[in-house]
């Protein structure tokens, strides 16, 4: 079911408010969600959206398209987002006018694009190519940047008109982005909105900023300011009433904070004649891109990378005062991210070798293995074996199975859903059937074996699980399967019986295989209590084919 128009004040969805929404369907006009989070249609987060986009519009705001990267710009990805588009049909697609990432590694960012005729060319040929495999128009949204190159020909606000009437696509514009600018290079935020044609917009964005020594930072963890409220009254009066965001993303506030800036937004709207939903146009004949200037331009953002990860090498050629501190924002971004999307998947190392140290660890593991692809959640997947061999943790020589473990969780969480088999399935079969048989295993499910007391180490670790059961000695061999039955994912220790027996069936063995090496290892195996543990955990989910 296609989502209906957006109109009025809406507001990001963050899983710290899922709740709130699942329970009180509080009155707000649309809401917008982030690409990367729901590419993979299972799960917890999968389900919430499902069920508020019966109540709201959506709106799809990519982070990880990267359209303005020279070399790097994924294709898979792109088909991924194809995907989630074709699943939820939103009311308006958007991405960023950025770049993020190089031949050999994604960033993850949103770093600036140089403003010049090539970045145009390749903007628009990689425009009129994600319309043609999404098969509708996209917004593109102005971001808040802390540097500008020395040989832009154009303002962004320019780049963004002549773009939107070469490519067909639309404008995201972010207000609050807009002020930022203004206070970072001395851009003229009214001059920019007066350069946009009306028609070519279809989304605004408010959100809040942080002033430091250096710039003004798009944090995206505050209120909206005075100023941008003064902008977006300009922004109205010259476009009209647009659905409009407010975005907020750190250090995130109780729902009714948020809501509570979404009605001064919806007021002000409120004072201002409806537009017509922003349908767009797709062109048929995108440019094709000249090779030499995306060659220079590929150049280009190869050097603002390498800059990026290695502080001794020289900075591109920026304009402006402050470059270097200013570039450091980017720098401690880059590592923010890292040691965010880190702390997210492996918690319990955080917890076992403190903030401090875990921050260091982010850094040095981001450099030796650099993310691969525009979906952060698959950032950490080598991080057992960077751990395995990192000298400075040798004295916690369970920390890389600890991460083995906690990765398994990760994945557990995105893992396709799949119904437990009922009791009955499994009694209605006589012993010589039940011998015979192949069970697939839950897509969570992952069986781990350790030297290890890592998973009564995780359970220590959980809050109201095993609060005062850290194990004192650790070097006893431990088992664990990880378990999804529901929407949460957690750890199920084993003996090593039972390991035996679940391994067997993940490899395809029969029933009466997957008993006897458990036999093997344990003569008094008790088959009924564990194959009772496996159908409550939901382990065993369908019975394949003799």
């Amino acid at each position: 079911m296609p989502s209906p128009a957006l109109a009025g004040a809406g507001v990001g969805l963050r899983a710290l408010h899922y709740r709130d929404f699942l329970a009180r369907r509080p009155p707000v006009g649309w809401l917008e969600v982030h690409t990367e989070n729901y590419l993979q249609p299972s799960g917890w987060d999968w389900h919430v959206l499902q069920s508020l986009r019966q109540d709201y519009p959506i709106s799809l705001h990519g982070v990880g398209l990267g359209l303005g990267s020279a070399r790097g710009f994924s294709e898979p990805h792109l088909q991924r987002v194809r995907a989630l588009v074709e699943r939820i049909e939103p009311a308006l697609v958007s991405e960023h006018l950025s770049w993020g990432a190089v031949a050999q590694a994604q960033l993850n960012d949103l770093l600036p694009l140089a403003l010049d005729g090539a970045a145009l060319d390749l903007l628009c040929a990689r425009v009129g190519r994600v319309q043609d495999v999404l098969k509708r128009p996209i917004l593109l949204e102005n971001v808040s940047t802390y540097l500008r190159f020395r040989d832009d020909a154009m303002s962004e606000a320019q780049f963004l008109a002549e773009l939107a009437r070469r490519s067909g696509c639309g404008l995201l514009l972010d207000i609050n982005n807009l002020y930022v600018n203004q206070c970072n290079h001395g851009e003229d935020a009214l001059a920019a909105l007066r350069a946009i044609a009306p028609g070519s917009v279809g989304e605004l964005h408010l959100g809040g900023h942080l002033l430091t020594p250096h710039a003004v930072v798009d944090h995206h963890g505050a209120t909206v300011a005075d100023p941008v409220w003064d902008l977006y009254a300009a922004a109205l009066q010259r476009f009209g009433a647009l659905p409009t965001l407010i975005e907020w993303d750190t250090d995130l506030p109780a729902l009714d904070v948020l809501l509570g800036e979404a009605g001064k937004a919806q007021a002000m709207l409120a004072r201002h004649a409806p537009q017509a939903p922003w349908r767009g146009a797709v062109l048929a004949a995108p440019p094709v891109v000249p090779a030499a200037p995306v060659d220079a331009l590929a150049a280009g953002q190869q050097a603002f990378a390498t800059a990026l990860l290695d502080g001794a090498v020289a900075l591109p050629p920026f304009a402006g005062a402050a470059l270097p501190q200013r570039f450091a924002l980017y720098r401690g971004n880059m590592n923010a991210t890292w040691r965010r999307t880190l702390g997210h998947a492996y918690p319990v190392v955080l917890a076992l070798v403190g903030d401090e140290f875990f921050g260091g660890l982010a850094r040095a593991y981001g450099r030796q293995y650099p993310s691969d692809s525009p979906d952060l959640n698959q950032f950490g997947a080598r991080f057992a074996d960077f751990l395995a061999d990192f000298p400075h943790v040798a004295e916690l020589p369970y920390l890389p199975d600890m991460a083995r473990l906690e990765w398994a969780v990760h994945l557990a969480h995105y893992a396709p859903d799949a119904q437990g088999v009922a009791p009955g399935a499994l009694a209605a079969l006589h012993p010589q059937q039940l011998e015979e048989s192949r069970w697939r295993l839950h897509p969570a499910c992952r069986l781990l074996a350790s030297r290890w007391r890592v998973a009564a180490l995780w359970q220590a670790h959980q809050a109201g699980e095993g609060q005062g059961r850290f194990p004192h000695d650790m070097q006893v061999a431990s088992h664990a399967a990880v378990c999804r039955p529901r929407w949460k994912a957690h750890v199920l220790e084993l003996d090593g019986a039972a390991h035996a027996a679940l391994l067997a069936l993940q490899q395809g063995k029969t029933f009466g295989a997957a008993l006897d090496a458990a036999f093997e290892h344990d003569e008094n195996f008790d088959l009924g209590g564990q194959l009772g543990r496996w159908l409550a955990q939901g382990l065993l989910v369908e019975q394949l084919p003799a």
